[in-house]
């Protein structure tokens, strides 16, 4: 979890603190700044995982509720590991200067962003689907009580 937090604090350190440069419009350009900018709509949303984690957590048991609370909190944490993962390797394969400063792409590294476009769209679908349902489960859980 360590290592997580380390490599999540050093991406946002690189990345999301810049300004990135207006370069001339480039296909590849274009497309890095989808990329970030779907990362930079998706990286706020990590506080709420932690906290609807914490929430359901708590509302873990053998019950068939309990076991809905359960699940929800696992898509949840299979969320956040998949951005941090995401983060990792997108880390990995981009330089700050392709990243920040619209650097020029080989073909591989066109092709690769290509790929990670797809990765970091699937990965928003998932976070905003988990939030979606762990915040459901818990509202109609707080109704049955009330």
């Amino acid at each position: 979890m360590k290592k997580h937090l380390l490599l999540t604090f050093i991406f946002i350190a690189l990345f999301s603190c810049k300004e990135i440069k207006k370069a001339e419009p480039q296909t590849e350009s274009n497309q890095m700044k989808e990329v970030m900018a779907i990362h930079d709509e998706v990286m706020p949303k990590m506080g709420a995982i932690g906290k609807l984690v914490s929430e359901l957590k708590n509302k873990v048991d053998t019950t068939a509720q309990g076991l809905k609370y359960e699940k929800a909190m696992k898509e949840l944490q299979e969320a956040n590991k998949a951005m941090m993962d995401w983060m990792h390797s997108f880390g990995d394969q981009f330089d700050s200067d392709e990243v920040l400063n619209g650097k020029a792409l080989s073909e591989a590294k066109k092709k690769l962003l290509g790929l990670e476009e797809e990765k970091i769209k699937t990965v928003r679908e998932q976070i905003n689907l988990s939030i979606e349902n762990a915040e459901k489960l818990l509202k109609s859980g707080e109704q049955k009580i009330q």
